[in-house]
């Protein structure tokens, strides 16, 4: 099995935005109204070790800009 990287372009530059991605992740914090804590899972959303992300880190960069990415879109998880 092959995995495809998915990006997305945002404010100029080009983010992996594959499953478990700093950018990712920082945005599913977003859409499921959750505070930022930059993370990253290296083999996948919810897969193997966690990893907490370092300020002044390309890795915590990716996962702010996952969150601003989303908060500017509005895109919110609904719970009815």
């Amino acid at each position: 099995m092959f995995d495809t990287i998915q990006t997305v372009e945002f404010q100029g530059i080009t983010y992996d935005a594959s499953h478990g991605s700093p950018f990712d992740r920082g945005s599913a914090d977003s859409y499921y109204g959750r505070a930022q804590d930059p993370h990253k899972y290296p083999e996948g959303t919810y897969k193997g070790t966690r990893i907490e992300l370092e300020p002044g880190t390309s890795a915590f960069e990716a996962y702010m800009a996952g969150y601003e990415y989303n908060q500017e879109s509005g895109e919110r998880k609904q719970y009815d």
